[in-house]
């Protein structure tokens, strides 16, 4: 599974050749419950291709063409998410599978759709897990609802052996070739406490090396909370060396192999839970704070203008709602329409969280029950 990082986000922020397509679909994980998405993924095309009248007849083909190719690909199909997003634009297209659903949308307008992604990966939910035992290591995303292996960078070790290569010790070498119980995680005593310290020492270097590949080409990237799952003994010994910022405090004492997918994601989210209520609530004390002081905006208008001038700190979206329509940047007022299906408009709510990130802001998307009042939208303002 490719990560949606923050570096992506902004390449599909960037200005494209118009008309921009964008189609989001709910998709199902296992059959027979996903035997239909292909059909309605047919249908979804339909209606962007009836949005594409107008346009010259080449051009309406070029950008459909990556949909097209989706259409009969049997095995796409078979290993959908539980959300898939397909954009296109003049000489570009990105198919993303998304852990979190979506509803079933498509809009033809002058840039991507990309609030549906904002919410994936500005959500407070959302999290990584670190399944770590002596001998191996593997690195889950997801949130409250649903939890999928990541396929882990290059740089980063998948094993004991890939890590230390030939300064691997000689009793480490017969442990991992042993195995330690489901997940390689148990203890294997020996009797010479010489190999015992062996085995120690190379199990601390692992989990230094583990660490840093992850620090730095994991968790910078995705930006989310770290839960480290592993036997007890090791989650002092990981944590007394561990320079990671995103890690939590307190993570999951057992055995990685131990647990099933989804008994992993219940754990996981039992220990992330606390921390994402509490951002959720310290994101919205902020807003009352900054109201208070006059530096807080819920109008969607005063949001708008606060954005184009570059003024919003911290914007707090509603991940529910959607408005149509589209922002005049030179008269810096929202044109709202009811027509989804015209090329020209857009999700102004889409429109503005682009506005906040593009002048350095932070987005937090949360549901519409946690926001303040009863806004879609809420601005702290820098000034």
């Amino acid at each position: 599974m490719q990560m949606l990082t923050r570096e992506l986000l902004f390449d599909l922020m960037k200005q494209q050749e118009g008309p921009c397509l964008s189609l989001y679909l709910q998709t199902q994980r296992h059959h027979p419950d996903n035997a239909g998405d292909p059909l309605r993924f047919r249908h979804l095309v339909e209606q962007l291709e009836k949005s594409l009248n107008d346009a010259p007849e080449q051009q309406r083909a070029e950008l459909l063409a990556p949909f097209r190719k989706l259409e009969h690909d049997n095995q796409f199909w078979q290993h959908t998410q539980n959300g898939l997003v397909v954009l296109s634009a003049a000489g570009k297209s990105h198919v993303l599978h998304l852990l979190r659903p979506v509803e079933d949308f498509t809009v033809v307008a002058d840039t991507w759709h990309i609030k549906p992604l904002l919410r994936q990966l500005h959500t407070a939910d959302r999290f990584q897990v670190l399944c770590l035992t002596r001998v191996d290591v593997r690195l889950y995303e997801g949130n409250r609802d649903t939890l999928e292996e990541v396929d882990l960078p290059d740089p980063v070790p998948r094993t004991v052996e890939a890590a230390l290569g030939s300064e691997l010790s000689e009793p480490y070498q017969k442990v991992s070739s042993y195995g330690m119980g489901p997940a390689g995680g148990g203890d294997m005593r020996h009797g010479h406490g010489s190999k015992k310290d062996e085995l120690e020492v190379d199990t601390l270097r692992f989990f230094r090396v583990v660490d840093d590949a992850i620090t730095e080409h994991c968790s910078k990237p995705a930006g989310v909370p770290l839960v480290l799952v592993c036997l007890a003994q090791y989650q002092g010994e990981f944590r007394s060396l561990s320079k990671n910022p995103h890690l939590l405090p307190d993570g999951v004492s057992i055995d990685p192999g131990a647990l099933s997918a989804e008994q992993l994601r219940e754990k996981a989210w039992a220990a992330i839970a606390p921390a994402f209520e509490k951002e959720i609530a310290l994101a919205v004390d902020a807003f009352h704070v900054a109201q208070a002081k006059g530096l807080g905006a819920q109008a969607l208008d005063d949001t708008v203008t606060a954005a184009l001038e570059g003024r919003v700190d911290t914007l707090l979206v509603s991940a529910e709602a959607r408005i149509p329509g589209r922002i005049d940047v030179a008269s810096m007022q929202v044109c709202k329409s009811d027509d989804f299906d015209d090329p020209r408009v857009g999700d102004v709510l889409n429109d503005v969280t682009e506005l906040v990130l593009l002048h350095d802001g932070e987005t937090l998307v949360i549901p519409q029950a946690s926001m303040p009042g009863a806004s879609n939208v809420a601005a702290i303002l820098r000034y």
